[in-house]
């Protein structure tokens, strides 16, 4: 009895080593539970989406490098985005991740360092359809096919009085009210490319399709009867080849600045030398036998614009300056059988406009612009005489402009807008639609 007792503790050590192995064996042979299954996942998933961040950071930083622009507040949202492991549950891939968010926030403000010059706000895709629109048209060496068309509408009452005023009260001679209704299509294709991140070159090329109505009294000697004339013409229009130029990029205290120059080739149908005819019962109708689709004149342009982006608003203006290079016809005379050979100096424009664009998602933007072209009277030149001024041939075309911006893919963009008449030179209205492709 005495010597059981005394081996007992040997025993129950023996026994609980032998029951320890058994144990350790067991674990090592049983396979990993859920949890730790789940745990796993989870640490390689924050890993995978560590270096997914990391990836994202430099190609964006690439990416701003190439455009000449610092990484934005937005680009570094994107990046700072922090990983799911907080909702996982993963306290140490959520710690990893803020480490890893630490380490870009700071590659980010170093960035920002190195290109605080050369910041610029994050351009949306509806954003840059605005500024390809309004401002600068390319300029990522990429080709860009632009066709639109448009319609243009033109209503214009003339009140002509023939005579004098006896005793300051009666008129004593004819009066004749006329009217003119036009409306042009235009279909046009302009092609773009980007030759490096400062210079571009276009070529416009129009079609112009005319259908006009001129309407006067007197038809058969009666002051109430009309005569109506209608004429249509269609042709190819004025050529016009640009370049455009970047003389700085937009950054944190400077906006995008864009020169450009243009040169219109006479290519469509003179207005100069077209003869005017009446109808046999109404002498106070004179119509044209044909209708111009060019100005006849050479022409050369010369522009600014400037745009600044505060997401998501766009504001930018232009002012541009044509000068009509003067040119010699045969004849300008309306008058069939009269032939008055002469040189025409079409007026100089200024144009200027601005507006604004409010990018209203990624894809969609409205915009709202107003311009202004400005002409000076054209003079007219018989041979071996001084200029003379055609009266009347100033003018002033204002319109009220509203546009529409969508996105429809990373290649096709819709543009339609609306310009309203604000003053009598200006059309009642134009509205068209465009569709650039960009390959």
């Amino acid at each position: 009895m005495n010597n059981r007792n005394r081996f007992f503790p040997v025993d129950a050590i023996a026994w609980g080593v032998l029951l320890f192995a058994l144990s350790a064996q067991a674990q090592e042979q049983a396979p990993p539970s859920l949890d730790d299954q789940i745990t796993q996942l989870s640490r390689e998933i924050n890993q995978q989406q560590r270096e997914i961040l990391s990836l994202k950071k430099r190609l964006t930083q690439l990416e701003m490098s190439r455009r000449g622009r610092g990484v934005t507040a937005w680009d570094a949202a994107q990046i700072n985005t922090p990983s799911s492991a907080a909702a996982t549950g993963d306290t140490g891939g959520a710690s990893d991740a803020a480490s890893a968010q630490d380490g870009g926030t700071a590659a980010i403000g170093q960035t920002q360092q190195q290109q605080k010059n050369t910041a610029a706000a994050y351009r949306s895709p509806s954003e840059n359809a605005v500024v390809q629109e309004q401002h600068a048209p390319l300029f990522d060496k990429k080709l860009t096919i632009d066709a639109g068309v448009s319609y243009g509408y033109y209503d214009r009452r003339q009140l002509a009085l023939t005579g004098f005023l006896a005793l300051d009260a009666i008129f004593l001679g004819n009066i004749n009210l006329s009217e003119t209704k036009a409306s042009v299509w235009t279909f046009d294709v302009n092609t773009r490319y980007g030759i490096n991140d400062r210079l571009s070159v276009s070529l416009d090329v129009p079609y112009l399709y005319r259908s006009s109505d001129f309407i006067s009294a007197g038809a058969g000697g009666a002051a109430t009867a009309l005569s109506d004339q209608s004429k249509n013409a269609g042709s190819i229009g004025d050529v016009t080849a640009s370049v455009y130029y970047q003389f700085v990029k937009e950054s944190a205290t400077w906006p995008d600045i864009v020169g450009s120059l243009r040169v219109t080739a006479p290519t469509g149908t003179s207005p100069f030398g077209i003869k005017f005819t009446s109808p046999a019962d109404n002498n106070n109708l004179n119509f044209p036998t044909s209708l111009p689709t060019g100005n006849g004149v050479w022409a050369l342009t010369a522009g600014i614009s400037v745009l600044r982006t505060y997401d998501p608003v766009i504001l930018f203006g232009s002012l541009a300056y044509t000068y009509n290079l003067p040119r010699s016809f045969s004849d300008i005379s309306p008058i069939p059988s009269v032939v008055t050979p002469a040189k025409v100096k079409l007026g100089d424009v200024l144009q200027v406009g601005a507006g604004i664009a409010l990018a209203l998602n990624d894809r969609t933007a409205l915009s709202l612009s107003y311009s202004a072209a400005i002409s000076q009277a054209t003079k007219t030149q018989a041979p071996g005489e001084g200029y003379v001024t055609v009266p009347g041939s100033s003018s002033n075309a204002a319109s009220l402009n509203v546009g529409l911006n969508y996105v429809i893919n990373k290649h096709w963009t819709f543009n339609g807008y609306f310009d309203a008449g604000m003053s009598p030179d200006a059309p009642n209205y134009v509205i068209g639609i465009r569709f650039p492709y960009t390959f």
